[in-house]
């Protein structure tokens, strides 16, 4: 069984900076690929960002290119989204999910099969 854990959302003003983890349990972790989606009320869930296994490949959402970096520790069985620069409209809640059947990012969420229960974050204007 896989678990993962976020942490790290809250109210932030437009322009600010937020970092935000996801602590997974199991011994797949260093070999799934991860990835972070959102959602904001009324919307459907969008990819943000994914990360392979082996931390060369990262993938992200137009939406947030060049505001947001992933990131992975896989000695401490942690995935990061670094946001910066954020603006209302990222406001949403925002879930690790783990691809445990390959090590390859995706952006679609058909591809992840564990997911956490979710960070908010809200961004003021």
């Amino acid at each position: 069984q896989v678990q993962l854990v976020e942490s790290g959302g809250g109210l932030v003003q437009a322009g600010g900076s937020l970092r935000l983890s996801c602590v997974v349990s199991g011994r797949t972790f260093s070999s799934a690929a991860m990835g972070w989606v959102r959602k904001a009320p009324g919307k459907e869930r969008e990819f943000v960002a994914a990360i392979s296994w082996s931390v060369g490949n990262t993938y992200y959402a137009g939406s947030v290119k060049g505001r947001a970096t992933i990131s992975r520790d896989n000695a401490k069985n942690t995935v990061y989204l670094q946001m910066n620069s954020l603006k209302p409209e990222d406001t949403a809640v925002y879930y690790c999910a783990a691809n445990t059947r390959s090590g390859t990012p995706s952006r679609f969420r058909a591809a992840y099969d564990f997911w956490g229960q979710g960070t908010q974050v809200t961004v003021s204007s």
